[in-house]
């Protein structure tokens, strides 16, 4: 079983904390979290391209010259997809690129990033942030305290309004309630920041 240091906002250790080998401890599934990781970016893909077929173009109503006796080849319509201004073959239209992943693949690829981070020493695990009120000002304190730089992941309890609104300001800080929580957040960043109600809810979902 693998222990972290638990620290205040202060950036000072308050205990060690021991985190569950099925969610911290595992050889991390680099298939599972690139699939996962395309499923979430291809949902955000709008797929509102359009390109319009000869039946969706205007003009062309009447026949541009007659059938025989010009020697110039038949033609039906100046809207066929070789004349300029034509029709589009094979263009693209509205579409979703969503696709979906097994719930088994998508705990998995969580549990691998969780495990990566760990490894790495990109995990970072804080008791509290006491915001009276939002602050971001204390928000950016916080980081500076724990020693953090860089692009930024915190995972906070859901009903912790305060933090969520005090860190969300911040550039290069992406803040998210724990039942946000999901693969592509977990690697997009330098430093992954659990809080301790977080964290436990986390262990509880993922073992």
């Amino acid at each position: 079983m693998a222990s972290i240091e638990m620290k205040n906002a202060s950036g000072k250790k308050v205990k060690s904390v021991d985190l569950s080998a099925s969610v911290f401890g595992i050889e991390p599934n680099v298939a599972a979290m690139h699939e996962v990781v395309r499923a979430q970016r291809a949902a955000w893909r709008a797929g509102t391209h359009q390109t319009l077929t000869r039946g969706m173009v205007r003009g062309g109503g009447r026949k541009p010259y007659r059938q025989k006796g010009t020697g110039r080849a038949r033609q039906g319509s100046i809207r066929s997809p070789h004349y300029t201004g034509g029709g589009t073959v094979f263009g693209p239209h509205p579409r979703s690129y969503a696709f979906k992943v097994p719930s088994k693949v998508i705990k998995l690829a969580m549990r691998s990033a969780l495990s990566g981070k760990l490894a790495d020493e990109q995990l970072y695990v804080v008791d509290e942030f006491k915001f009276e009120k939002p602050s971001t000002k204390e928000a950016a304190s916080a980081l500076k305290a724990l020693g953090i730089e860089g692009r930024t992941t915190i995972v906070v309890a859901d009903d912790d309004v305060n933090t969520y609104l005090s860190f969300r300001n911040i550039p290069a800080v992406e803040c998210i309630p724990v039942a946000e929580s999901n693969t592509y957040d977990f690697v997009n960043n330098k430093a992954l920041v659990f809080t301790a109600a977080a964290l436990e809810r986390i262990e509880e979902v993922l073992k």
